[in-house]
């Protein structure tokens, strides 16, 4: 009988978790990062050309110069440029889900189908939010003009009818705790990869 501290385990499913700005993502993640912090579930940070905020996502800043070096010695798995800003995920993610783990990522609606061709097996998760509820909630954030949330409303609009294979939809009109369930038992789950 082989040792079983030699047997690899099976690969862990990427959850790509997207939805509008100003949708509750951060939050949900947040709220699922602090309820699955025993479990076999690591989120990643994103490596973002923007500061640090005190009340914003917890990513890593780098200068533009510094996405380039690391784009040019291919240290992304995913990258993609929004809002005139670049987004990156390390390629540690492909350590992690062979160690067996689930791992969540935070994503871009806009680059879904990049990261699908570059991992089919990955599960879309959308987090949705009626549209009026999502102009409230930016404007109460107060990060963006009336005229820059309209532009984000109508670009969300776009993405109503996303369709993906193997598309998770989180529904956050109402209470975090609610969705934020929803959100950690769909991220423990270990059977949900695409055919």
């Amino acid at each position: 009988m082989p040792n079983q501290a030699h047997l690899k385990p099976a690969p862990g499913t990427l959850f790509y978790v997207m939805g509008a700005s100003g949708c509750g993502k951060d939050s949900l993640l947040h709220y699922a990062r602090q309820q699955l912090a025993s479990e076999a579930v690591v989120f990643t940070h994103r490596y973002i050309t923007r500061p640090v905020e005190l009340t914003g996502e917890n990513h890593i800043q780098l200068s533009t110069a510094e996405f380039t070096n690391r784009l040019k010695h291919h240290c992304f798995k995913f990258h993609w440029h929004s809002h005139d800003l670049d987004y990156g995920i390390g390629i540690e993610v492909d350590h992690w889900l062979n160690q067996g783990l689930n791992v969540v990522m935070n994503g871009s609606r806009g680059y879904l189908e990049t990261a699908i061709q570059k991992q089919p097996d990955l599960v879309p998760v959308l987090i949705e939010v009626d549209v009026n509820v999502l102009r409230e909630r930016l404007i109460n954030r107060g990060r963006e003009t009336l005229a820059q949330i309209e532009k984000r409303v109508q670009r969300a609009e776009t993405f109503v009818n996303l369709r993906a294979p193997n598309l998770q939809r989180i529904e956050n009109n109402t209470e975090l705790s609610v969705s934020g369930e929803r959100l950690v038992n769909l991220l423990k789950t270990k059977d949900l990869k695409s055919p």
